[in-house]
């Protein structure tokens, strides 16, 4: 079975390429290479340098893949607030443009990365798929409306679909540069012994998701959760403090930090049940915050090593 991969050569999408790999999918990668690098994808998937907002029927055509997993995404919230207009092409008319095409080449499922930031602030914790859809930034914003052609192609095309509201995912190949993570800001922070920026008191607090976990969600959507809205989540909650705690103890010394005002965008806190995860997929999280910030961390002194 086929799987073409948009955004493929990103963070998240190009772990998704290789745990479809390892479980013997034909795997193909589109990515315009904006933020994905070309040696994130693995040797053996074909890449497409192509934008999914341009024209990308002749990808369709000659790969005609069976299931399409869409990461291509703008994903920062930040720029979002100060850029509405592109990402809502990127994320809203993205992802009609693959759509589109799935339609076209009768493609069997389409697998699309959304956010738990549909959710806004929360009005109750964890949340949960039925949780109040009221998104607070313009990336949410445009993920919910992303979300809804989804289900409005589903019903006038027959469109299979799942959609997979994540959480906050960090871990190996996650970009320092523009708007990452926290998590792989801090550890690059912490390795050049640098002052860590904390935006706000640091006791907001995140679900935390290692990316290898969310690759192995996606490789289970391929088969199941059909029609459904799933989150994904480690279903735990960390402070940003505890980030730089943990990290102290992983580097063995106390890391330096600053606090600065809160960003617009931000919510405070977040814990996303993955109980429906759990069932429809039958996945569950096999890193807990811990072991993944150390694997990560470890990755990004082996890449920093390598440079040096």
């Amino acid at each position: 079975m086929k799987v073409l991969v948009t955004g493929g050569a990103g963070f998240i999408g190009s772990h998704i390429a290789e745990e479809l790999i390892r479980q013997n999918y034909e795997v193909v990668v589109v990515d315009n290479l904006v933020t994905g690098k070309k040696e994130n994808i693995p040797n053996e998937a074909p890449f497409y340098f192509a934008d999914v907002r341009g024209d990308i029927d002749e990808v369709f055509a000659k790969e005609k893949p069976h299931i399409v997993i869409h990461q291509a995404a703008q994903v920062s919230v930040s720029y979002s607030m100060t850029h509405p207009g592109y990402d809502a092409e990127e994320n809203i008319r993205g992802t009609i443009n693959v759509m589109e095409m799935c339609v076209k080449y009768n493609v069997q499922k389409f697998i699309f990365a959304s956010s738990a930031a549909v959710y806004g602030t929360p009005e109750y914790l964890s949340i949960d798929e039925n949780h109040p859809v009221s998104p607070i930034s313009f990336y949410g914003l445009s993920k919910q409306n992303a979300e809804k052609y989804i289900q409005m192609f589903s019903d006038a095309f027959g469109l299979n679909y799942t959609i997979l509201r994540y959480s906050n995912v960090y871990g190996i190949r996650q970009d320092t540069k523009g708007e990452a993570g926290v998590v792989a800001l801090f550890i690059e922070k912490a390795i050049k012994g640098e002052d860590i920026k904390v935006f706000g008191d640091g006791k907001q607090t995140r679900d935390f998701i290692f990316v290898k976990d969310v690759a192995a969600a996606n490789a289970a959507a391929c088969m199941m959760g059909n029609r459904e809205i799933i989150n994904i989540s480690h279903y735990s909650s960390t402070s940003v403090m505890n980030i730089i705690e943990q990290l102290s103890l992983i580097s063995g010394e106390r890391l330096p930090y600053s606090l600065h005002p809160e960003r617009p965008g931000d919510i405070r806190d977040s814990i996303l049940s993955n109980s429906k995860a759990s069932q429809v997929l039958k996945w569950a999280p096999s890193y807990n915050f811990s072991q993944g910030l150390k694997e990560t961390m470890n990755d990004y002194q082996k890449d920093m090593m390598q440079v040096l």
